[in-house]
C-alpha cells in the first residue's frame, strides 16, 4: 500500500532499472536493496569495432604473404586501430568516474 506520488515514484526507478515486472523489482529491492542497470552499448561497439579490426588484419596478413604488403592497407588498419584506442579511451574514463563516486 503506497501513496500515488510513492507509486510513481516506484515506477520511475522501475524504469531506470529497465524493470517492467513490479513483482521482479519488489524481490530484487527486498533482497538486495539494490538495481545496478548498466548501459553496455559502449562495450559492445568496442567488441564490434575490434572484431572488424582483427578481421582486417588477417585479410592484410594473407594478402602480404600472397601479394606483398600495400600502404594503404596499413594506413587503414592504423585509422580503425586509432578509433577502436580512442573510443576504448572513452569507456574507460566513464568508468573511472562512475568508480569514483
Amino acid at each position: 500500500m503506497v501513496t500515488a506520488d510513492e507509486l510513481a515514484q516506484i515506477h520511475g526507478r522501475m524504469a531506470e532499472a529497465g524493470i517492467s515486472n513490479a513483482g521482479a523489482y519488489m524481490r530484487k529491492m527486498a533482497l538486495n536493496g539494490y538495481i545496478l542497470h548498466v548501459d553496455l552499448a559502449p562495450v559492445r561497439e568496442l567488441v564490434s569495432l575490434q572484431r572488424r579490426c582483427s578481421n582486417n588484419l588477417n585479410q592484410i596478413a594473407v594478402h602480404a604473404h600472397t601479394y606483398g604488403l600495400y600502404p594503404e592497407e596499413i594506413d587503414g588498419l592504423k585509422e580503425d586501430y586509432e578509433k577502436l584506442w580512442g573510443q576504448l579511451s572513452g569507456v574507460l574514463k566513464e568508468l573511472a568516474a562512475l568508480v569514483g563516486k
